[in-house]
């Protein structure tokens, strides 16, 4: 395998140095995707927040930042991102209101009816069947909870799908993929918006 194919297919699972290095670039790389997504989340005021593929926690601290008031609990499946993630929110973690843990998005070790918000940036590409995740995150969700999705990709465009074909485990999935998805696993009300010059999508569900 290649270095460039080895340092991309680090998005999946980072580990060692090439994944140190990704996740640093994850941070910056996808600000402004994340934020984008954010704009979003008009008209809640989430006390308990779960943020499920948390890479280098960047997304996490933010979300804290955006509510004040709000708990945090950070999952990503890499031990690596874990580190990573704890290391950047370390201030939040001192304060009590963020925790940082190693997990599965297909069999999350959370409570159910807990939380009102759970975000999901630039990760569903890689979980491991997206109606039995996606009934994970309904589980553990409060009634009327929010769930969001923010993608780079809208599963068309051309850079994605050729990435899609180097990126061990990674399926680009289009707005009605997600919609179908969301929607077998309970979800209703499910909105998609395009951003209107990239291929970026937000989807948002309520339980």
């Amino acid at each position: 395998m290649g270095l460039f194919k080895k340092y991309v297919n680090q998005t999946r699972k980072p580990e060692g140095a090439l994944g140190k290095m990704m996740l640093g670039g994850m941070n910056s790389g996808h600000a402004k995707l994340a934020d984008w997504g954010m704009s979003h989340l008009s008209g809640i005021s989430p006390k308990k927040i779960a943020e499920l593929g948390c890479g280098g926690g960047r997304n996490a601290g933010e979300l804290l930042k955006k509510y004040p008031d709000a708990a945090l609990t950070a999952i990503d499946y890499s031990p690596l991102s874990v580190e990573k993630s704890t290391a950047y929110n370390d201030r939040f973690i001192r304060e009590g209101r963020c925790s940082v843990r190693q997990g599965d998005v297909s069999s999350l070790d959370l409570p159910d009816d807990t939380y009102d918000l759970a975000t999901a940036f630039e990760t569903v590409y890689f979980w491991p069947g997206l109606e039995k995740c996606f009934s994970q995150v309904f589980r553990v969700l409060k009634s009327g909870g929010t769930f969001m999705i923010v993608n780079e990709s809208d599963g068309t465009d051309e850079t994605s799908l050729k990435y899609e074909k180097i990126i061990d485990g990674m399926k680009c999935y289009t707005a009605e993929e997600l919609g179908s998805a969301l929607k077998s696993a309970g979800f209703t009300s499910v909105t998609v918006d395009h951003h209107p010059q990239k291929p970026w999508i937000t989807v948002t569900a309520q339980k």
